[in-house]
């Protein structure tokens, strides 16, 4: 667990065109990072790229879907190229998607862990060489409170971010050999566009994410938590509020939930009593 000054590493962020992501871009650059930043639109890419130059920041761009081998291996070439190579590779692309799992399409259950978990587990696999010629090393996966307590109509997003979580405790300890550090952020509610950008959006109950932090937020606690070596970040009041519930009471946590599901389809519970008796 190393503390690190930010000023001068090299620094590449997925799923950087948009919320979490870019406000990460904007505000490493602005302390002094060399930012390479990795999405599918070039041009929003570009835009961000024309904000952070204007500030003084530096940053290159590089068009790449985390769930593609080969734009893989480009964003790797890209860090060699424009940098040397890298320091801390910051895997925050992400996909989510609501609604009860037997509703829910079988192929967004698996492209949602395409995204989440294997474009992020790959992308590091192909980072690890590279980082491990790198100054203070350091993963950093952007999670989420539900990959630590799961919630209803959120269980394929959640299933990917639990994944990711157990995947970041065992490289943790192997990585450990080489000094690369693995950090998890867990934002809960954050205030981007990501409800609008889901796969499906079935959940009868909507969280409230304009009630959540907002983006840059978020990026300064994720870059707080890389500057100080802190491995395992929860963010948002309510987040660890509900993750301190779950840890002494679990029980509660699912009765809650339980009754705020038989509450929301209590016409249906109705129906089917009525049809049994």
């Amino acid at each position: 667990m190393a503390r690190r000054k930010l000023a001068g590493l090299r620094v590449l962020v997925t799923g950087a065109s948009q919320g979490i992501g870019r406000a990460l871009v904007v505000e490493a650059a602005r302390r002094g990072c060399r930012v390479l930043a990795a999405a599918r639109s070039q041009e929003l890419l570009d835009q961000l790229a024309a904000e952070v130059r204007a500030g003084g920041g530096t940053v290159e761009t590089v068009a790449a879907d985390v769930t593609s081998p080969d734009d893989r291996q480009k964003m790797a070439d890209a860090a060699r190229r424009h940098f040397g190579g890298l320091d801390v590779l910051v895997n925050n692309a992400g996909i989510g998607a609501t609604g009860h799992f037997m509703d829910s399409d079988p192929e967004v259950l698996r492209r949602i862990f395409e995204t989440n978990f294997f474009g992020l587990a790959e992308t590091t696999r192909v980072f690890l060489p590279v980082l491990k010629q790198g100054t203070t090393p350091a993963i950093v996966n952007v999670s989420s409170v539900v990959g630590k307590r799961a919630l209803p109509a959120r269980s394929l997003y959640s299933s990917s971010k639990f994944a990711v979580a157990g995947f970041s405790e065992a490289i943790r300890a192997e990585l450990a050999k080489d000094g690369i550090d693995v950090i998890v952020v867990s934002p809960g509610l954050t205030k981007t566009n990501f409800s609008q950008n889901m796969l499906e959006q079935k959940a009868k109950l909507q969280l409230d994410h304009m009630r959540g932090m907002t983006s840059e937020e978020v990026a300064a606690a994720t870059l707080r938590a890389l500057e100080k070596g802190k491995l395992d970040v929860t963010l948002t009041l309510q987040g660890k509020l509900l993750l301190l519930v779950n840890r002494f009471f679990p029980w509660f946590v699912d009765w809650k939930a339980k009754k705020t599901v038989r509450r929301l389809f209590a016409d249906e519970i109705a129906e089917r009593k009525k049809a049994g008796a």
